[in-house]
């Protein structure tokens, strides 16, 4: 693979300050209140565990369901550890329950420990599961989010869990503070600054050693494995680096969202994600960070105006009402897989490659003298 040239990572490197700039921005002049906020939040968020599905699906090969799974473990996890302790003891959310988690962390902590523990669960369900293949492994995986949503309403638990009662006042984005100050960091700016960091981190590792033989198991298991490549091993890797992302992306879900529920994170939840990577391209970093914010885009503002009676500029309740949005929304999803059956990306990524090539000084024409002169 041809190595980057300075230019286009520098031009790279622009870009992404630019998106960050914007944020930081819109944040100053816009309405915190605007549903622009909340598609700019809910993209990030999704991109992230969209990007950690496609490092398992499109770069190992290997077909998951279980992302909403790892998200409610990072979810819960984030929660509990940043609850305040008083809240904790004075029974204002266990009040079916004592407490059996008497402290909180910083968020930053929390945010580590809820990938962590979705890392945990992830190389326990991946000892035998991970030994199967295909469709197999999908309902492996599909079976152990729903048991673990499950585990996690049971009153048993209740004391770590809550049970299935609702998960809130814990550290959420107003929360969020400027290190060393008392200055509340932008919530969308941190989203961003959270979500580029991870996906950063995987694009590092994709580019790595362990990227290409990832890439030699989704393209040929046995000839991977002859070229010394152990197969349990790293896809082992791969699905806990995957679930790791996962419980981040559950935790910053919980920071946007400021309650948490295990009957939220149902296998709905997962096929969502699984239309983001198919839509952006399985096997692009990119792809799915654009299909992201698409998705949400189309899904909670673009077409709401159809499920409320009015639609650019139309009125006509009789044929735009409750639920219209979802049934335009499938038709697009359908013309988008028709006309675009390897999503929107391919396995293909952002280049810069075009814009870098202005910066680049013209070569010499070959066999040109100086002066203009020729040697005929």
């Amino acid at each position: 693979m041809r190595k980057k040239s300075k230019t286009e990572l520098w031009i790279a490197f622009g870009a992404v300050a630019l998106v960050y700039i914007a944020v930081f921005i819109l944040e100053r002049t816009v309405n915190s209140s605007h549903i622009l906020f909340t598609v700019l939040k809910k993209g990030a968020i999704y991109s992230l565990v969209a990007v950690s599905m496609n490092l398992l699906n499109g770069f190992t090969g290997l077909f998951s369901l279980g992302q909403a799974g790892f998200m409610l473990i990072g979810a819960y996890t984030y929660a509990i550890f940043t609850m305040p302790v008083e809240i904790k003891i004075t029974d204002q959310v266990y009040k079916y329950y004592e407490c059996a988690v008497n402290f909180d962390t910083g968020i930053f902590v929390a945010l580590i420990c809820a990938g962590l523990a979705a890392a945990v669960f992830a190389a326990l369900i991946g000892l035998p599961v991970l030994r199967l293949k295909s469709d197999y492994l999908a309902i492996a995986t599909l079976g152990f989010a729903e048991i673990i949503r499950a585990i996690f309403q049971w009153d048993s638990l209740g004391p770590v869990t809550n049970g299935a009662n609702v998960m809130r006042q814990y550290k959420d984005l107003t929360d969020v503070r400027i290190p060393f100050t008392d200055i509340p960091f932008p919530s969308t700016l941190y989203v961003f600054l959270a979500t580029g960091v991870c996906v950063a981190l995987i694009v590092l590792l994709i580019n790595s050693s362990y990227g290409r033989a990832f890439k030699a198991i989704r393209d040929d298991e046995i000839a991977a494995e002859a070229m010394g490549i152990n197969l349990f091993k790293h896809k082992q890797m791969s699905f806990v680096i995957s679930s790791f992302f996962a419980g981040v992306s559950g935790a910053l879900l919980a920071m946007y969202q400021f309650t948490v529920q295990a009957a939220q994170f149902k296998s709905a939840m997962t096929y969502e994600i699984l239309l983001i990577v198919v839509i952006g391209g399985i096997g692009s970093i990119s792809g799915s960070g654009i299909a992201s914010f698409l998705y949400v885009a189309a899904s909670e503002w673009w077409l709401r105006g159809l499920d409320m009676g009015r639609f650019l500029g139309i009125d006509s309740a009789s044929v735009f009402r409750s639920g219209f949005r979802r049934f335009v929304f499938s038709i697009i999803i359908m013309l988008i897989v028709l006309f675009f059956s390897r999503g929107l990306m391919g396995d293909r990524e952002i280049s810069f490659r075009g814009i870098a090539g202005l910066f680049r000084p013209r070569p010499k024409m070959p066999g040109a003298a100086k002066g203009g002169g020729s040697d005929a």
